[in-house]
């Protein structure tokens, strides 16, 4: 059963070990665990439908909470103290175009603000119901997640919008295919909100983000369909892929996505190496990325990560031993790790892989072998579960990221962690920063930094030092040339720090797009556009 008020499934724990409990402590000071709102207590605060009634629709409290919010952590601290605000007035299961049509029918004619949604994880606000006049409505896609079409000879694969990563994969698995898209959220998100939040892949090296992959698609607006054809490429006039990806329920409901698909690869392999500091690693890193090797993934660590990583994983007397062994190579205090991916037929990985690790050797590279890498792939969706486990400590987790050139990589790194720690200082409270590139590209990378930090057990308060650190990281990343996102969209809490990247007549030329497709205004208000847009 998915928990209503924190990540993933309820029957998985990815407890703390005392070992990494001492360092966080060390670090930011003990935890005060929060006392956490009841179920059963929230759907008693749900107030009566304001809805018509329809057959599509459900006004059950419990689907409504349930409906309510994301995986934000101002979501969290809603959930988790009981203090919803806002709930949908109604989630409907449409099963096919036709039930969305008929669902886009009844918004228009009863002024009933629609709300998409796909697997519930976004990060930053895109699923919260805001005040309106208007009653909401939550539209689950769910139910679409059939594969509609599958075209060998194009490997081109049509699936309904609502498939959730892991279903995706096992219906193409079993033709022998994969899409290879695998975010950290990809047990629980979908096809559908990768596409329309501009998702990234943990291996997209290999297989691209979320546009390479995306070929074609159908869109019900509130104006009517739009069909994006598949072609190889096109040079005919601006591409309406382009006008989809990234609008975030804004323009209508995606019900089918046509994504380009791979055979499945023949081998797969995860090394790591230990650099003696970020420099040399970042230069390393950077080499790696311009020389074009045929990896799936490049994943660098700071050194605090790094360090953080090594006393979460446990295994105390390995860890030490590598720990000897690193030292005697130079790489200590300040080191660094990083992780080399490559998938593809035996003979392609083994190239990659040497020509990076030849590379690496270069920038005093220590090679360590598959070991870490491989365990690296065993928990990589089963890391986020940490912020159950830090919650029930009494202690916050958020990340923020962003993308910029090479030139800004470092600046960008420390002035967000720096942006972070100072707001916490204001506060009169530690917070433990670190910082990887989960991405890499010959231009730049995206620079992801986390932020741990305590909670005072008061809604009020943390709600507002949550508010302080966003908003500082973010003016922090603005004033040092990145982009508000790159991966997780822009939602309600990117969308003030969306003028600065777009410009005025950018964000007015989105308006009048959005304006076209939704004439009344009823798709997804209030989120992606900076302040109240009036449509």
């Amino acid at each position: 059963m998915r928990r209503w008020n924190g990540w993933g499934d309820d029957s998985i724990t990815y407890a703390i070990n005392a070992d990494a409990l001492a360092f966080l402590q060390t670090r930011i000071g003990q935890g005060l665990p929060p006392t956490d709102a009841e179920l059963d207590q929230v759907c008693r605060q749900v107030p009566v439908s304001r809805l018509p009634a329809n057959d599509l629709i459900d006004t059950a409290a419990l689907g409504r909470v349930r409906h309510s919010l994301g995986q934000s952590l101002p979501d969290w601290l809603k959930m988790r103290f009981g203090k919803i605000s806002h709930f949908p007035d109604g989630v409907a299961y449409p099963e096919s175009a036709e039930d969305v049509r008929g669902l886009l029918d009844y918004a228009a004619l009863h002024d009933v603000a629609l709300i998409p949604y796909g697997g519930g994880t976004s990060v930053v606000g895109h699923l919260a119901v805001t005040e309106s006049a208007r009653p909401v409505l939550s539209v689950d896609m769910s139910r679409m997640s059939q594969l509609l079409n599958l075209d060998k000879e194009a490997q081109l694969a049509t699936f309904g919008a609502g498939v959730f990563g892991p279903d995706l994969e096992a219906q193409l698995r079993a033709h022998g295919y994969t899409l290879g898209h695998f975010p950290q959220s990809f047990e629980y998100s979908t096809l559908g909100g990768w596409v329309v939040t501009r998702s990234s892949g943990q291996q997209s090296l290999r297989y691209g983000r979320i546009e390479q992959l995306l070929a074609g698609a159908r869109i019900e607006t509130p104006a009517g369909r739009l069909d994006i054809q598949t072609f190889p490429a096109s040079a005919a006039g601006p591409d309406l892929r382009e006008i989809l990806l990234g609008s975030e329920g804004r323009m209508g409901i995606l019900t089918e996505v046509t994504v380009r698909i791979t055979p499945l690869p023949a081998c797969e392999e995860f090394h790591a190496v230990f650099f003696p500091d970020w420099d040399a690693a970042q230069t390393a890193v950077r080499a790696i990325a311009q020389a074009k090797l045929g990896l799936s993934m490049l994943r660098l660590s700071n050194a605090t990560e790094t360090l953080t990583s090594l006393a979460l994983a446990g295994h105390k007397k390995l860890i030490g031993l590598l720990e000897s062994y690193l030292r005697l190579r130079d790489c200590d205090e300040g080191k660094c790790l990083l992780l080399i991916g490559a998938s593809g037929e035996k003979s392609q990985v083994r190239h990659a892989i040497r020509s990076a690790l030849k590379i690496s050797g270069h920038y005093k590279g220590v090679s360590v072998g598959k070991t870490m890498g491989e365990k690296w792939k065993q928990g990589r969706f089963r890391n986020v579960y940490l912020r159950n486990s830090a919650w029930q400590q009494g202690y916050a987790i958020d990340t923020v990221e962003t993308a910029c050139d090479w030139p800004r990589v470092k600046t960008m790194m420390l002035g967000m962690e720096e942006a972070g720690k100072v707001a916490m200082d204001n506060e009169n409270e530690q917070v433990h920063a670190y910082t990887h590139l989960s991405h890499l590209y010959g231009q730049g990378a995206s620079v992801y930094s986390t932020f741990v930090y305590r909670l005072t057990g008061n809604y009020e308060q943390d709600h507002a030092r949550w508010r302080k650190l966003k908003s500082a990281v973010s003016a922090a990343i603005v004033a040092n040339g990145g982009t508000i996102s790159h991966q997780h969209g822009v939602g309600s809490d990117h969308a003030p720090y969306l003028q600065a990247e777009k410009g005025s007549l950018g964000i007015s030329s989105i308006r009048h797009l959005f304006r076209h497709f939704d004439p009344q205004g009823i798709m997804n208000p209030g989120k992606l556009l900076p302040a109240e847009d009036k449509l």
